[in-house]
């Protein structure tokens, strides 16, 4: 589900699982246990890709749906988990984002150093309104360090999916290329970060990154109560159900 990829010290971590690289439970697990490893294994920084035209879908909803209470309240916990260890990277993670990366594509977005994104038709945003999930706090609170309170407002209550274009006028993305150059240029963003003085740069994008980090280090029990419990809402899980059909049909 996952092909690694190494460009000298820079660990690229490409997501593999076919048709839209929806995160499952098992990828979810297996990314984060890659994002933790990779600074122990000699990677000096990371870059999450997808394949060209998608990053990812998002959850994988019609998957989801078949999970049980205690199997749903455990993939919440891992997907926390993953986002935490995003957050929190002793080394620097690009999101190249190869192509759409709406919903769960987006939140692995925000958590990274930097951001570059496909130019060309493709769909970045948090529409988990639009599919009945609330925006969890957590996840808010990346969104809105990234683009401010009123943009993250505006974006996240209406669920708005933005192209590449808007994404990079809003600051959700920070560069555009074509889409055989994300890679390519995230390495090179890379490269140019780590030719800093090591100690120098280590230190002061921990200072930076404090406040994101921080997002974690308090108490998340109660807020991911909630968030399971919103799950299993009769709306969501109508509107989730209505979302699942109409994938089938389109995959049919």
């Amino acid at each position: 589900m996952i092909q690694t990829i190494n460009h000298g010290a820079i660990r690229e971590l490409r997501l593999d699982r076919p048709p839209v690289n929806a995160l499952s439970p098992e990828l979810i697990s297996a990314l984060k246990k890659a994002i933790q490893a990779a600074p122990g294994n000699g990677a000096r920084a990371m870059i999450l890709s997808g394949a060209p035209g998608r990053f990812s879908g998002g959850l994988d909803v019609p998957v989801l749906l078949g999970l049980d209470r205690p199997a749903m309240a455990a993939l919440w916990r891992d997907f926390y988990s993953l986002i935490d260890a995003i957050a929190g990277s002793p080394i620097p993670i690009v999101a190249a984002l190869t192509g759409h990366a709406p919903a769960g594509g987006t939140v692995l977005a925000l958590f990274c150093d930097w951001r570059v994104m496909a130019e060309g038709d493709y769909k970045i945003g948090l529409n988990e309104v639009q599919v009945g999930i609330p925006v969890p706090p957590a996840i808010l609170a990346g969104m809105r360090r990234l683009v401010g309170l009123r943009s993250a407002e505006q974006l996240s209550v209406s669920g708005a999916l933005l192209s590449a274009k808007e994404a990079l006028r809003v600051g959700l993305v920070d560069e555009l290329v074509a889409v055989e150059r994300v890679v390519d240029r995230a390495v090179e963003w890379c490269q140019r970060l780590l030719a800093l003085p090591a100690e120098a740069m280590t230190s002061t994008r921990r200072l930076a990154r404090a406040d994101l980090v921080g997002i974690f280090e308090v108490d998340l029990e109660p807020e991911l109560q909630r968030v399971i419990a919103d799950w299993w809402s009769p709306e969501t899980q109508s509107t989730l159900r209505a979302l699942a059909e109409r994938l089938g049909k389109k995959m049919g």
